[in-house]
């Protein structure tokens, strides 16, 4: 029976490689017009992403010269890519006499909870949608990606009135409960997809030895999906440390401030102090480098398989 089904496949492969019909598009695949073409298509992406790249690397190559500039000769013209005298005396004044280094900390802490709290809520409900049917289903996800279509202007003022109300303004809860709360509905559409690439047939093979759902979920299926949970843990972080409006908003005490509010601290109406500005921003941004360089796979893989299912 295989040599049976085999013959035939081959047979017509065999015809129709050599009918007269497929033979201009043979041609065609292989002439030197469409290898230029072609070459010509990967150039112009090659550069296109080479001009990308440039244009976001650019403004932070400027910011590292200008924080290793002396103060009195940031504003100097002509303007020097390279300073002409080297200096760390701008991080020395960040990292030694600012409150930058308690803002990152609350920055840290509040990320880092943030994140554990919204898997620890998104994760059971990406589950859930992906693997179980119930009537509704489709609306009540429908409703929960809503949810993250709402801007934070809009709620703003309600919560700001119940964060007083309840006594927990200026404090890091009432920032972790917000943040988790508006990543939370992104957080379930992108980790059901995750979820929806693990073959069921895993699930089921560890019920016939024995496992409980429950052991089956945490023992196999939590361990394959590590590439979908990093890359949630990811965004979550970045949209925390990165946002102004909620840590600007619900805390006042300067001892509590996130570091995209103590940034601001160099902005003052006597002018802008560029040197320690911008010694401050490249402080800022080495955790999320080497956040980046640690789960960049597994931002990848993750953000492949969300956006490839559903």
């Amino acid at each position: 029976m295989p040599d049976t089904l085999t013959g035939p496949a081959t047979s017509t492969g065999a015809r129709t490689s050599g009918s007269p019909a497929a033979a201009p598009r043979d041609a065609a695949r292989r002439s030197p017009a469409t290898g230029r073409l072609s070459r010509a298509r990967r150039a112009g992406i090659y550069l296109g992403l080479l001009a990308a790249s440039g244009f976001a690397v650019l403004p932070l190559l400027w910011g590292l010269s200008t924080s290793l500039k002396p103060e009195s000769t940031v504003l100097a013209t002509p303007v020097r890519w390279i300073p002409e005298h080297l200096t760390l005396e701008n991080y020395e004044a960040v990292l030694f006499h600012s409150q930058i280094p308690l803002n990152l900390l609350n920055s840290v802490i509040v990320s880092v909870v943030t994140v554990l709290v919204t898997l620890v809520i998104a994760v059971p409900a990406a589950y859930s949608a992906a693997r179980y049917r119930f009537r509704g289903k489709a609306g009540l996800l429908f409703f929960i990606l809503m949810t993250s279509m709402v801007p934070g202007i809009a709620v703003l003022v309600p919560l700001y009135y119940l964060a007083v109300k309840l006594g927990v303004y200026d404090t890091y809860v009432v920032m972790i409960v917000i943040y988790s709360a508006w990543q939370v509905p992104t957080i379930v559409w992108i980790l059901r997809g995750f979820f929806e690439s693990i073959p069921v047939e895993i699930e089921e093979a560890g019920r016939v030895d024995g496992m409980s759902a429950a052991g089956a979920f945490l023992r196999l299926v939590l361990p394959l999906a590590k590439p979908g949970l990093g890359a949630a843990a990811i965004i979550t972080f970045v949209y925390v440390w990165n946002d102004y409006l909620i840590a600007s908003t619900f805390v006042s005490d300067p001892d509590l401030r996130l570091i995209s509010v103590g940034l601001y601290t160099y902005l003052t109406q006597y002018g802008t102090v560029w040197g320690q500005l911008t010694a401050a921003v490249m402080v800022t941004l080495l955790p999320m480098i080497i956040a980046f360089v640690l789960f960049e796979r597994r931002l990848v893989a993750g953000l492949s398989a969300g956006a490839s299912k559903g």
